[in-house]
């Protein structure tokens, strides 16, 4: 189990402070994971925004790796559920059971009691149970028989899902979909990566790790890491540019469903964790630019003409991010 809840919230580190604490952990991750810099710096701007993350990718590709990986260097507890047709709300959050011995209930608690969750092919599971999970996501916290139970922090989601073209899947709904700060797209590394990838693999003995991963921090510095970037500044043309973004997938011609409101607020807390990544203390235009591709691609829906001829997602939401006018004068003060 991760560490208990100290007495009182630490302090928020200074924003070179944290910058120095990120490129420590990014080091680490980049041992492990060859040649996915842009999914690492995703992923970790996710943890630092305190939101949850979907995976998209080919099987193999390191997503569970990537998670332990990440886990390893705050000292953070790591879990995994393998969603199923026949997994039940209970397998995901716990259940209390009978002990004859005792004459009492046992609390069985799920694998959500963890800091990092990969919840492997999400759409596999029926709706109750995706729900179930997805609550644990928002409120951070799980009811079991009446009592409530508070996950221990931080607390972070990685959830993989299948085309949903594939037999058995059932499609997460909007709103649900919504809850996720970002979709990362892990691709192939390039062949470098792969050939050392290769490399590393068939030298090591199998069940055993030799990465010689650094522990960087402790779970609650992550605590003040998150709530160093929540207080990265933005001024109010750069919020009014991400609200433009936005408001500009709703009234695009090509898109049937747009990025809400959430949409939005999703955008500045991912640019306040760029930012952090850069050791700023404030948002430019291009944190927000860097942070739609990833934040947006998962909440809007292409119009059926649009889809059938062909074009993708990320192709129409990047002429829709060229078409919106960025502020000026805000790139290099607060």
């Amino acid at each position: 189990m991760p560490e208990s809840t100290p007495p009182f919230p630490p302090e928020a580190p200074p924003a070179n402070t944290l910058a120095e604490l990120i490129h420590r952990m990014r080091g680490q991750i980049r041992r492990v994971i060859l040649g996915q810099d842009i999914v690492i710096d995703q992923v970790l701007a996710a943890l630092l925004a305190g939101g949850h993350v979907l995976l998209e990718g080919k099987p193999g590709l390191g997503k569970t790796q990537l998670v332990n990986t990440l886990a390893r260097t705050f000292g953070g507890a790591s879990g995994r559920i393998q969603f199923t047709p026949d997994l039940m709300p209970s397998d995901v959050t716990g259940f209390r059971l009978f002990d004859m011995k005792s004459q009492t209930f046992q609390l069985r608690q799920g694998p959500v009691f963890t800091n990092l969750l990969l919840a492997d092919e999400i759409n596999r599971a029926p709706a109750k149970t995706q729900a179930a999970l997805l609550e644990v996501m928002q409120e951070r916290q799980v009811t079991i028989d009446g009592e409530t139970l508070k996950l221990p922090p931080p607390f972070m989601t990685l959830a993989t899902q299948n085309p949903v073209e594939h037999e058995g899947t059932y499609p997460l709904p909007e709103a649900q979909l919504d809850r996720f700060i970002m979709k990362v797209l892990i691709g192939y590394p390039d062949r470098a990566a792969e050939c050392e990838i290769v490399t590393r693999a068939s030298a090591e003995v199998p069940g055993e790790s030799g990465d010689g991963v650094q522990l960087v921090c402790g779970p609650w510095e992550i605590v003040a890491a998150q709530q160093a970037t929540a207080a990265v500044q933005v001024v109010a043309e750069v919020v009014g540019y991400a609200v433009a973004i936005a408001q500009a997938t709703r009234e695009s011609r090509a898109i049937s469903l747009g990025a809400g409101t959430r949409g939005a607020i999703s955008l500045v807390r991912i640019g306040k964790a760029f930012a952090a990544l850069e050791g700023r203390g404030y948002v430019t235009p291009d944190d927000i630019k860097r942070a739609a591709l990833p934040v947006l691609r998962h909440r809007v829906q292409l119009t059926p003409e649009v889809a059938i001829s062909g074009q993708e997602v990320d192709e129409v939401l990047r002429a829709i991010i060229e078409s919106v006018p960025a502020p000026r004068g805000h790139e290099t003060s607060a």
